[in-house]
């Protein structure tokens, strides 16, 4: 029924296009004088058009709500959490100006909300209860190389007493033995006792292994003068006694260079009934373009980011407890670049697709696999085209999760790399070997690209840009549906609005789907003029909704667990051909590990329609989800809200 409801659509567009062919048949000069945007936009309005291409629509905030979304998430109360926390702005992080705000699409009210930290690129994920997650965010705005005035950078402390830890407060003062040099921590920092360490044989005891603690530190004049070039050993001012024979600080060069952003330690849940953010126990590590995945006991996994030094977080994960709100290492250390896109499979382990937003070296971690994370093994999955253009490509579980089938969409090179990829790749990860395989390839080399699963089975790709962060005004205004079940990729109607770095797109319960966001370095194709933030919404409206009446659905349960069914009540039971289980968005940075679509097995009697959810806890994770009803036309039903305990 699929493929024919897409064949009806293209017929569609066929009849749509006769019209205002024969249109401009019989009115040439009209048609000149309508001009090429009219016409356009006569087009475009077209039902016939509309029902084969779908329809975009800008919306536009009042002055006062406007906000630099960086992140976005849909609630359970169908409402959407956008937040900018200081939205990329220098000027907002230095007047401590952050930003969240609450979008109801349907009602279209805005709420402002009070945001307690710079949440800029922070991390997240929906929990069980329906809660947000979010952990990370920003301490520190990078310095370019020429802006950085006071030579700094990272001192590792050494505390070689095993008898206690040590608390060095902000302020402390290193002072290098060879260089003569002082420089000044920026934080305090809690530096772990030492460990001691015996012959495993005869039990003798053979050294103090010293407890290390990282802090940033930096010059306390400017000037090039008080650079180091080498290493050396740093006496740490105002310890007495043991304190200052036990505890010393080491640091490589400390220089003018450029320096990254900085990472924090902060965690939050959001209620989207109250709406507001809970404080809960911080990470372990601090973190700055992290990844949330939600692991088989229902536990979340951070990962990645750069730290509260501006370093790549060295492989240390840690897992948050849900009912305890606290946080744990993981046994071993693995390193991904910054925001990996990590998925939980039906096995209970973690796949990475390849896709990352940037940070980390371009030698470590990039490479796509099977992660066993309480065993730390990890098995790399072969035949990725365009393996060095992962950065800033997109990966969605494609629908229905069940058959557990992976797309990779677009990519470019390392770091501000002109390189950029049309590929898609698709990965069965239920073969007993799988690899990646080449799927229909975009038009152009696409960064950025938005991708949202719909309940009909199919796929909006959307937007992106050829190069880094739109640069040469090369923002793509195409989009496109490819259809899960044939592997077939149409093109349907043109967004109004380019949208490369810092945007994501998120399924809307009434079938539609909400675009945010856009970051463009440059607004001209010389890149001499700066870009300006995206802060317009856009919503794309697809082609189902042009089509046959929808099937309406109401009634039934709220909550359903795993293996057990409810029974929905619908006028139109009779033309339900599938049923699906959406898990809300939480997109960020080309990253949204939480959507994914679950095919529902149903029975039909009368006007009743009787689901049955899955019984596999790693298919269907705990929380709140859309349930959707598609007639044999692909047309939707709106969603009802539905929670698996």
């Amino acid at each position: 029924m699929k493929h024919q409801a897409g064949r009806r659509r293209a017929r569609r567009f066929a009849i749509g296009t006769v019209v205002v062919l024969a249109l401009a048949g019989m009115n040439g000069p009209w048609l000149y004088r309508f001009g090429t945007e009219k016409y356009h936009q006569y087009k475009i309005n077209q039902p016939e058009y509309k029902a084969a291409n779908g329809r975009w629509e800008v919306i536009d905030f009042p002055d006062e709500y406007k906000q630099n979304t960086i992140h976005a998430a849909l609630l359970r109360t169908g409402k959407v959490l956008l937040v900018a926390g200081s939205g990329n702005n220098q000027d907002n992080f230095d007047a401590k100006k952050f930003d969240t705000r609450i979008w109801d699409p349907v009602k279209g009210t805005i709420k402002k909300i009070d945001t307690p930290t710079d949440l800029f690129c922070t991390g997240h994920t929906q929990l069980a209860d329906g809660n947000l997650l979010i952990a990370g965010g920003t301490k520190r705005y990078e310095k370019l190389q020429g802006d950085v005035t006071k030579a700094g950078g990272l001192m590792v402390v050494h505390n070689e007493n095993p008898d206690k830890p040590i608390t060095l407060p902000a302020g402390t003062v290193f002072k290098g033995k060879e260089n003569g040099k002082t420089f000044v921590s920026k934080d305090p920092v809690l530096v772990p006792r030492a460990e001691k360490v015996f012959d495993k044989e005869t039990g003798a005891f053979l050294r103090n292994d010293p407890g290390l603690g990282r802090i940033y530190v930096e010059a306390q004049k400017s000037g090039a003068k008080y650079e180091t070039g080498t290493q050396d050993n740093y006496t740490v001012q105002g310890l007495k006694g043991d304190d200052a024979k036990n505890t010393y600080g080491i640091a490589e060069k400390l220089a003018l260079d450029k320096k990254d952003f900085q990472g924090i330690r902060d965690a939050y849940e959001f209620d989207p009934v109250a709406e507001k953010y809970i404080k809960v126990d911080p990470m372990h590590e601090a973190r700055w373009y992290p990844t949330l995945t939600t692991l088989s006991d229902g536990k979340v996994l951070s990962v990645s980011g750069l730290d509260d030094i501006g370093q790549l977080v060295p492989g240390k994960n840690e897992v948050y407890d849900p009912d305890t709100r606290k946080w744990t290492y993981t046994e071993g250390t693995r390193q991904f670049p910054t925001y990996p896109a990590l998925f939980l499979m039906q096995n209970g382990k973690v796949f990475y697709s390849g896709s990352n937003a940037g940070y980390g070296p371009d030698d470590v971690g990039r490479d796509p696999g099977v992660w066993d994370v309480d065993t730390n093994k990890f098995t790399k999955v072969g035949g990725l085209s365009d393996a060095n253009m992962m950065e800033t490509s997109g990966t969605v579980l494609l629908p229905p999760a069940q058959d557990e089938k992976y797309m990779v969409i677009g990519g470019g090179g390392v770091g501000e790399s002109q390189l950029s990829s049309e590929k898609t790749r698709i990965v069965d990860l239920k073969d007993d070997d799988p690899e990646f395989t080449d799927g229909p390839s975009l038009e152009k080399g696409t960064r950025y690209p938005q991708a949202s699963v719909l309940p009909d089975d199919s796929v909006l790709i959307s937007g992106g840009s050829e190069d880094y962060r739109g640069r040469g005004d090369s923002n793509i205004l195409q989009a496109r549906l490819y259809d899960a079940e044939t592997g077939e990729m149409e093109r349907v109607a043109d967004p109004l609005v380019g949208r490369n770095y810092h945007s994501g797109s998120i399924l809307l319960p009434d079938g539609r789907v909400m675009f945010f966001g856009s970051d463009s370095l440059y607004a001209d194709k010389a890149n001499t003029k700066p870009g300006e933030f995206e802060q317009r919404i856009e919503i794309y409206t697809p082609p189902y909704l042009y089509g046959d009446e929808r099937p309406d659905l109401s009634g039934g349960p709220q909550t359903i667990s795993r293996g057990e069914s409810g029974t929905f009540t619908s006028k139109a039971a009779a033309s339900v051909k599938k049923v699906r289980l959406i898990r809300p968005s939480a997109a960020t940075h080309v990253t949204d590990v939480d959507q994914r679509s679950i095919a529902l097995d149903f029975k039909v009697d009368g006007d009743k329609v009787t689901v049955t959810v899955p019984e596999n806890k790693n298919l269907v994770q705990a929380g709140w989800y859309m349930l959707f009803v598609t007639d044999g036309d692909g047309v939707p039903s709106k969603a009802q809200w539905v929670r698996v305990p």
